[in-house]
C-alpha cells in the first residue's frame, strides 16, 4: 500500500518479519494526513512491533511530531514495541528539542530499529 501527496510518501515494507512504515518527504500540515492514515493503519494491525522510519524524511514540523507522538502513545498503551530511524539533523533535532526521543528508541538504520523492536 503507497500513500502520496506532493511532499511526502509512507508505505510498509517488513524488515525480519517487523513492519517498517517507510516515510520520505516534508512533514507538515499540509503533507500529514496520508502519513497519519498509513501509520494508523499499521498500528490498528496490531503487530507485535512497529519501525517508523524517517531517514528520507528531509523536514518534520510540529504537526508531524505531535503524529509521532500520538503514535509512541498509541503504541505503549498496546504494549507494541515502536523504535524510530532517524540520522539526520533535520529529523532528530526536533526530537530532541520536544524530547521525543527520549521516551521512543530512536536508531541511525532500520537494522538496528529492527534489532530494538524484536529484543523487547
Amino acid at each position: 500500500m503507497l500513500d502520496t501527496t506532493d511532499f511526502a510518501t509512507a508505505r510498509t515494507t517488513p524488515h525480519r518479519g517487523v513492519p517498517v512504515v517507510v516515510v520520505t518527504g516534508e512533514i507538515d500540515s499540509t503533507t500529514v494526513e496520508p502519513v497519519r492514515t498509513h501509520l494508523v493503519d499499521q498500528l490498528d494491525r496490531r503487530p507485535s512491533g512497529l519501525v517508523v522510519d524517517l531517514s528520507g524524511v528531509g523536514f518534520i514540523g510540529s504537526t508531524g511530531l505531535q503524529l509521532l507522538a500520538e503514535a509512541i502513545t498509541r503504541a505503549a498503551r498496546l504494549a507494541m514495541p515502536l523504535a524510530v530511524v532517524a540520522a539526520h539533523h533535520a529529523v532528530l533535532r526536533p526530537m530532541q528539542i520536544t524530547e521525543l526521543d527520549r521516551v521512543v528508541t530512536v536508531r541511525p538504520t532500520v537494522d538496528e530499529a529492527v534489532t530494538a523492536v524484536l529484543s523487547r
